[in-house]
């Protein structure tokens, strides 16, 4: 894999622009202009998004990591413009950290999985426990689930996995140059 910093230039004309929430229809915009790409040695995927649905976010990352193993000649780079935030950051997770960039003032921020749920206990005993169950599985599946993002993103950087599971109830926001002194990102442009 080809890990040299590029220059500003490789930007100029990203292969895929993305913008707005992580969702269905971005996901299906994201497909529809990677399969444009098919000819491009690097394929720059330009992200601005306020969060969404992590689950969309982990599907755009594994057609990119799918395609990063299948095309080793290629080079899937990300730019994030402006805003990364939850399941942006999520997506961001599956470049290598070589090819992420951010552009000048960006902030990425970093936050637990949330859930919105009620539990209704009502019924047998027996059908109680099994839904109350049920829910703690959802509950620690989604943690495992998201530790695993968490681990992805700071793999080959300063930030520990427990600095993360530290600041992310809170929301952790990190601006472009402090992502990049910690190692998060490849550079700033």
């Amino acid at each position: 894999m080809d890990t040299t910093p590029l220059r500003p230039t490789a930007f100029r004309a990203p292969a895929v622009l993305l913008s707005g929430p992580v969702d269905y229809d971005m996901y299906r915009d994201f497909r529809r202009q990677l399969d444009q790409a098919a000819d491009r040695e690097i394929v720059v995927v330009e992200l601005t998004t306020l969060g969404g649905d992590p689950e969309v976010a982990r599907m755009m990352g594994e057609d990119i990591r799918f395609n990063s193993a299948m095309d080793p000649h290629r080079r899937f780079v990300f730019l994030g413009k402006a805003a990364i935030y939850s399941a942006g950051t999520t997506f961001m997770s599956f470049f290598a950290r070589p090819n992420r960039y951010l552009t000048c003032g960006t902030r990425l921020m970093i936050h637990e999985r949330k859930m919105n749920k009620q539990l209704q206990v009502q019924g047998p005993l027996t059908t109680c426990i099994a839904s109350v169950k049920a829910t703690l599985n959802e509950i620690l599946c989604s943690i495992e689930i998201q530790n695993e993002g968490f681990a992805n993103l700071v793999a080959g950087s300063s930030v520990t996995l427990d600095e993360v599971l530290e600041k992310a109830p809170a929301n952790w926001y990190l601006e472009a140059e402090e992502a990049k002194t910690r190692g998060l990102i490849e550079a700033v442009i």
